[in-house]
């Protein structure tokens, strides 16, 4: 029997309630930063033939990824905190935990081509573009999606087999896994497993490239007889350092700690942290010490203001 069965048609997201005004304008303006921010990083990188690098190729990618991420659920959110109405259908429930799941995991492994991408530029530098050819760039970013979308397929339809009989409220903002399960009427011990061997291939393992490629890195920027080498080359590394940090940091804790009664809003703080707060810091962490993004943004600028005061003439 499953939840169709037992006539469950809609889930109660209770969210963050209290003072619906200042919270909706709040995310309201925390979502058009993260879509101004984000969508520069797109058009910037796309525009400016100096940035048609691989590595500007990833974190292309990534903003674009972050604002799909991030229009998963603000809206949902912002549309309960202005209307009053904290419903979502099964169906939507299904759909909005399967999309969070899918790009979550697909940044995970972008983040993991980006960290292969600085092996090769600091520890093989001649045989750099040969290796990250376009093509193989795209081969990347598009296994990232097809590995991410396969593996989530299965896990949305082994969550949403469970029989629901009891309590149809989250205690969250959006439908995850977590407090999905939480509501379940049945055996949990095989989906807990599934979830944690999921964890295990998408998360850990990914992540455990990251640290492989950057312990190459540090020994071979160590290895560098000169200081201005070793700068700059922890420069480049050092923005991808931190947005890994923040991201696996939090949903480690999500997905790993054992649950507690406290658990939940701990969970739905850190929820909140590496799906709004991180796409709102990415534009600031990848652009605020990168000079050539900065030459870029001035580039164009010039380009267009130069072109609208010809066009004035």
């Amino acid at each position: 029997m499953d939840c169709f069965a037992l006539g469950l048609k809609e889930f109660i997201l209770l969210g963050y309630q209290g003072h619906p005004v200042l919270l909706f304008s709040a995310f309201l303006a925390i979502y058009l930063v993260i879509l101004l921010g984000n969508g520069l990083i797109v058009v910037v990188t796309t525009l400016d033939p100096a940035l048609h690098t691989p590595m500007y190729f990833f974190l292309r990618s990534l903003s674009g990824l972050e604002i799909c991420y991030t229009s998963v659920t603000l809206p949902k959110m912002m549309a309960n905190l202005i209307l009053g109405d904290l419903s979502i259908s099964l169906i939507a429930c299904a759909a909005q935990m399967f999309f969070m799941l899918f790009l979550g995991v697909t940044e995970c492994l972008l983040l993991v081509a980006m960290a292969y991408d600085r092996y090769l530029a600091i520890c093989q530098p001649l045989h750099y573009m040969t290796i990250m050819s376009h093509k193989v760039c795209l081969g990347m970013v598009v296994s990232s999606f097809a590995i991410s979308l396969v593996v989530h397929l299965l896990q949305i339809g082994f969550v949403f087999s469970l029989p629901f009989c009891g309590p149809n409220k989250i205690d969250h903002f959006f439908c995850d896994i977590p407090p999905i399960l939480r509501l379940a009427c049945a055996d949990l011990y095989a989906n807990e497993l599934a979830v944690y061997a999921e964890n295990i291939l998408v998360v850990v393992l990914p992540f455990f490239l990251i640290v492989t490629s950057y312990a190459h890195i540090t020994r071979t920027i160590l290895r560098m007889p000169s200081g201005t080498g070793r700068q700059k080359a922890f420069s480049t590394c050092s923005s991808h350092v931190t947005v890994v940090c923040l991201f696996y940091g939090s949903a480690t804790l999500v997905y790993f700690l054992p649950k507690t009664p406290d658990s939940v809003k701990i969970d739905k703080f850190l929820s909140l942290f590496y799906t709004v707060i991180i796409p709102l810091c990415n534009p600031l962490i990848y652009t605020l010490r990168n000079r050539e993004v900065q030459a870029a943004l001035q580039r164009i600028f010039n380009s267009k203001w130069q072109f609208k005061h010809k066009g004035a003439l």
